[in-house]
């Protein structure tokens, strides 16, 4: 069985090759006539599409995962038509191949352009959310990038089935099927075969899901990685903050989807207001269900709240679990965030603008925010139509991986006959 899936990854690999060959070549037309495409083609493909997620839902649960898991691996008509609209908004961007990031012109007269280009083959690997197929394969094409899809086998026959419009897209657009190809089994050794660079096939990995898959991938990774660890988010309330905008934007930083990697997990609130502003702010979450974790001082002003363990303050709980702890200004909340954080996304609340400041410019993560939900840490929200996850590395592409932080560039050096003496 090994020897069969090394074969059949190699093979992949080749195809995706020969494929990124001829993208990196399409025009902005071709593709932008595939992406429409396949937007056509998931929404005729949706009773089949929801038909594969209700068999992998059922299996989810016969299985025991938890609320947020299954949220995050379920499809209803709404969530299909927005994996489709995402595909059109990818199509609205402006394609990055060929753009001129800078040039210049030297003293000698030569003509220096850098320029973008793709990256060539990427491999993307995957768990639970099936929306991922879609959005990974579109922004790849986008990019002019081949991209081999490994999903998570909770969601395999919904992540088939999304697959198989992208393909029926491509070929009617005329575009290479083998393009954007999906890992057909779940065996691991799969993703063994793709971390070791299917023989120079595979130019860079984008690893989204738990802290063990990255762990995995930025471990035994032969080719170049993004890495998207957890989603260990903070949220500052300060002694500035306004009140009803700390329970609106708590609650929603929370509660809206608690199973993504933009979900708040720890609540730091400032102690100069702890007397009118935490109360209120643990109000509102309990009223929605959510178990707040507090430390003594939280668990001395507010009912209901359990003790947070230290365990509590390093936890992404991707479930409607909260840890609360009482901080001393400013200085104490960046300190326990650079001791803490995942360097994916933070926030502060206030009306301070020069507290605003000093929080974004020292809190070193891929995203900072100021008086606004931290569910908002999405690359469709930031106008990128989609993404294939938030980069928390420093090198290359960082925050939410769109259709830019997919490309690569080059040097383009024109002349009239110099030679160098």
């Amino acid at each position: 069985m090994t020897s069969d899936i090394s074969t059949l990854m190699r093979d992949m690999g080749l195809k995706a090759r020969a494929a990124a060959k001829t993208l990196a070549n399409a025009s902005a037309e071709q593709k932008n006539n595939a992406l429409q495409k396949m937007a056509d083609a998931i929404r005729t493909a949706a009773p089949t599409i929801l038909a594969a997620n209700a068999e992998d839902v059922a299996a989810m649960q016969a299985g025991g995962q938890s609320a947020a898991f299954l949220d995050r691996g379920t499809l209803n008509e709404e969530r299909v038509e927005a994996i489709a609209s995402a595909l059109e908004s990818i199509a609205l961007l402006e394609d990055p191949i060929g753009a001129v990031i800078s040039e210049w012109e030297r003293p000698n007269g030569l003509q220096i352009a850098r320029v973008r280009t793709p990256l060539g083959v990427i491999g993307v690997i995957y768990e639970s959310r099936p929306n991922v197929t879609a959005d990974a394969g579109a922004l790849c094409l986008k990019a002019g990038n081949a991209v081999l899809l490994r999903g998570g086998s909770d969601t395999i026959r919904s992540n088939k089935a999304i697959h198989a419009a992208l393909q029926s897209g491509l070929a009617e657009a005329g575009l290479p099927e083998d393009a954007i190809q999906i890992v057909p089994v779940a065996d691991r050794s799969a993703v063994g075969e793709m971390l070791k660079g299917l023989d120079g096939n595979l130019d860079v990995i984008v690893p989204r899901g738990g802290k063990s898959l990255v762990a995995r991938v930025q471990s035994e990774a032969r080719v170049p990685v993004f890495a998207h660890l957890e989603g260990l988010v903070h949220i500052f309330v300060d002694k500035a903050a306004d009140l009803e905008k700390a329970v609106e934007i708590v609650v929603n930083a929370k509660m809206r989807r608690t199973g993504i990697c933009g979900a708040l997990e720890t609540l730091l609130v400032d102690e100069a207001v702890a007397a009118t502003h935490l109360r209120p702010i643990v109000d509102a979450l309990q009223a929605k269900g959510c178990e707040v974790r507090g430390d003594d001082d939280v668990q001395a002003l507010c009912s209901g709240v359990n003790a947070a363990s230290e365990e509590d303050w390093s936890t992404e709980y991707l479930d409607a679990i909260l840890s609360v702890r009482l901080v001393g200004g400013l200085d104490e909340a960046i300190a326990h965030i650079d001791r803490y954080s995942s360097h994916h996304t933070d926030c502060i609340i206030t009306e301070d603008a020069q507290a605003a400041q000093r929080f974004l410019a020292e809190v070193d993560s891929a995203i900072v925010l100021h008086n606004a939900s931290t569910q908002f840490a999405d690359g469709g929200e930031f106008g990128m139509g989609a993404e294939i996850g938030i980069a928390t590395g420093r090198m290359h592409a960082r925050g939410p991986v769109g259709v830019e932080q997919l490309t690569s560039f080059k040097y383009r050096v024109q002349g009239s006959g110099q030679s160098r003496p």
